[in-house]
This record gives structure tokens, C-alpha cells and sequence, in this order.
């Protein structure tokens, strides 16, 4: 058994970020990551910019200035001043070659076409220049850019339609268990509603994760070597959720090392989800976390989520973290390191009741995760704790 940072080196050591590339609509590719430079087809601002709703003027020793005109933005036209003259201006219209400042109104006195300024001007005051952002030929983003939205708003402000993005991994999920059945379904005696795909299939879609597929196997050790070497040759990533203990009908284990996939680690010294298995096939990787659904999405949060994401070609691979002040008590049994449900807000957290494995009511609450590391003592309230924000909100 290895310890939790044991576990996340492993990982990392064993993680590349994928080498093929998509095409995608830049409106579309939220949270993907450039697979290359993107150079900018146009200069940004691509004309002298007004930053203010004023008057441009062309600068002079006196303080008093003829407005000759106006320019609104999205006016094409280019009124000449001389020195002495000024036109009307709002914020974004296309500053006059001839005009070197835009003077706030606030800052302005006007009576008919006389403008007369009450403060300071200084030279291409409150004018953005051509260019000001970027300039046409250069890196607009870097390769490894993550596109949030407000880069999404900035190749868009560029013209740009299409980028190239890293591939994001397929993925397959796997539920195992004789006493699994889908909702909607009647339930009999001794048997629940599967749901730790629809769990993780929902944590993956907001990540951008599109290609991921559900599949479910009886404890039937034929029926799960076949399942499993017909989805790993098909699939990039493949989660499987349970089966992967040392029960009489546990086989996916014993499945994963007849199809060859070599394993890295299994069990790790943490509460929950010790039984956590991580393994490759070539270039594919496999990860059967428990079945216990709260300890399958906490595994998923700090060892699966930065793999997927690096396999992306995101750089910021890792859950956030931070150092909270705990609002609660909380009795810590056994050496085991431990990821606590928990909700964050502010800089306190509050360590949430009902923290066993198979509950997901706590989970579904929380927004937090509180790091216990190993032979940790108990926490009181005051205490400061680490704290791994889930990427929920």
C-alpha cells in the first residue's frame, strides 16, 4: 500500500498530454487548451481608440477649442482638425489622426460650438493606441492556453473562427455489480439504482470531456474480461467503478491483469477509497476506483481529474488549494490520510456530518474537500486545514 503523494507521482509520471490535435469553433471550445500559437490576423485595436466619452482635440496653448463635428464608433469618417479644433467623441469611436487627446467631458465646459477645457491635457491622453493589445502577426494566446471565456471573447474580437486545440482523451465508464439497475427500473429485494456513471459522467461534461461512453457488467469474470478488452482498445481512459476488491465476485482485477494492463499501484493509504488501482495498456490508462459512490468521485477529484487534465495539455492540472480555518470538531480514527466532504466559504470551512463512503448526500453539499495528510491528530474547531476546492461552482 502507498501513501496519497505516492499515489499522485505515479500518476503524473505516468501522464502525456496528448499529441493529436482537433479543430474547433472558438465558440465552442470552452475550457479546451491551444495545441499551438495563435497569431493575431489583425492589429488590436485596429484603429486609435477613444477610452472616453469626450471631446478629441488637436492640442493647443490655449484652453478653448471649436468643435467642428462629431464621431460616434462605428463611424467610418475622419474629420481633419487643426490645432485649436475638436469634435465630439464616445467611447470606442476611431480617434482622428489629427487629434493627439480626448479630454473627459466631465473635464469640459461647452456653450455652441466653443469647448472650453478646465483641467490638463495631457499628450494622447485617454487614446488607446493601434495596437494596443496586440499587433497584427503577433502571438495573440501561447500554446497551452486554457480558453476561458474571456479568451474565447478575445479570439473572437480578433475575427478568429477556428483554432487548434489538444484532443481530449475518450473515456469509458464502467459500473460492475450483480445488484446494479437503471432508474426508472422497479427495484427488487437486495438491489440499488447505478449511479456512480451518471456521478462521474456528470463531473466530466463541464470539463469539456464529450466523448465519454457508460457501459455496465455483472460480477461474471468471462463477461468482464470481454467487456474490458473491447472498451480499452476503444477508449483512451477507462474508469471502472467497483469489482476491483478481494471479494469471492470481485474480478476486475483479475480481469485487468489476464488482458495485460500493467499495474502502477493498487490500494492506497487514504479514507476513503483505499482499494484504488491505477494501471496502463500501452498508452492507454485504466483506473478502477471503489464502488462505494463518495469514495469513487473523492478518487476521481484528486487522482483522475489532474490526469485528464494534463492529458489535455493543461498545464493547471491540479485541484485548487487553500488553507482554511475549520468551524468544526472532527475525530480522526486510524493513520489513514483523509479527504473530508466539506463546504468552503471565505476562508472557514465546516467539516460536514455523514462522511462514510457510500453516502453521497454529504458530497452532494459540499463544494470542498478537507486534506487530512497520514497520522494526522483530530482537528478542532480554530485549527487551520487544507482545503481541495472542487471545480463545482
Amino acid at each position: 500500500m502507498i501513501t496519497v503523494e505516492q499515489a499522485i507521482t505515479i500518476i503524473q509520471a505516468n501522464t502525456e498530454a496528448t499529441q493529436t490535435f482537433e479543430i474547433k469553433k472558438v465558440r465552442e471550445a470552452l475550457d479546451s487548451v491551444l495545441f499551438e500559437d495563435v497569431k493575431s490576423p489583425i492589429d488590436m485595436p485596429p484603429f486609435r481608440q477613444s477610452a472616453m466619452d469626450g471631446y478629441a482635440i488637436n492640442l493647443s496653448e490655449t484652453d478653448t477649442y471649436t468643435i467642428i463635428g462629431e464621431v460616434k464608433a462605428g463611424d467610418g469618417h475622419h474629420p481633419t482638425l487643426k490645432k485649436g479644433e475638436a469634435v465630439r467623441i464616445f467611447t470606442g469611436a476611431p480617434v482622428p489622426d489629427t487629434a493627439n487627446a480626448v479630454v473627459m467631458q466631465e473635464k469640459t465646459l461647452v456653450e455652441h460650438n466653443h469647448l472650453k477645457i478646465n483641467a490638463l491635457v495631457a499628450d494622447n491622453e485617454n487614446i488607446r493606441p493601434l495596437g494596443e493589445q496586440v499587433l497584427k502577426g503577433e502571438i495573440a494566446l501561447k500554446k497551452g492556453t486554457r480558453l476561458t471565456p474571456a479568451a474565447i471573447a478575445f479570439l473572437t474580437s480578433l475575427g478568429i473562427l477556428e483554432i487548434s486545440t489538444f484532443k481530449k482523451p475518450s473515456i469509458a465508464l464502467v459500473a460492475t455489480g450483480n445488484e446494479l439497475i437503471d432508474a426508472g427500473q422497479t427495484l427488487g429485494y437486495g438491489q440499488i439504482y447505478e449511479s456512480n456513471t451518471s456521478m462521474l459522467n456528470a463531473a466530466l461534461k463541464p470539463l469539456g470531456f464529450t466523448e465519454v461512453n457508460s457501459y455496465k457488467v455483472e460480477d461474471q469474470y468471462e463477461h468482464t474480461v470481454n467487456l474490458l478488452d473491447n472498451i480499452i482498445s476503444n477508449h483512451d481512459v477507462v474508469l471502472i467503478s467497483g469489482g476491483i476488491s478481494v471479494g469471492d465476485y470481485d474480478f476486475v482485477g483479475q480481469a485487468l491483469e489476464e488482458l495485460g494492463v500493467n499495474e502502477l499501484f493498487y490500494k492506497v493509504n487514504q479514507k476513503p477509497g483505499k482499494p484504488l488501482f491505477f494501471g496502463k495498456k500501452g498508452h492507454k490508462m485504466v483506473f478502477a476506483l471503489p464502488g462505494n459512490p463518495a469514495a469513487a468521485l473523492s478518487c476521481f477529484y484528486v487522482y483522475v481529474y489532474p490526469a485528464l487534465q494534463k492529458m489535455s495539455g493543461n498545464k493547471s492540472m491540479y485541484l485548487n488549494r487553500t488553507n482554511a480555518i475549520s468551524t468544526s470538531n472532527f475525530a480522526i480514527k486510524g493513520d489513514r490520510a483523509q479527504f473530508l466532504k466539506a463546504i468552503y466559504n471565505q476562508g472557514k470551512v465546516e467539516i460536514l456530518d455523514g462522511q462514510n463512503s457510500s453516502m453521497l448526500h454529504t458530497f452532494a453539499l459540499a463544494n470542498a474537500l478537507v486534506y487530512v495528510p497520514e497520522t494526522s491528530g483530530s482537528i478542532k474547531i480554530s485549527d487551520t486545514v487544507e482545503v481541495m476546492l472542487l471545480p463545482i461552482n
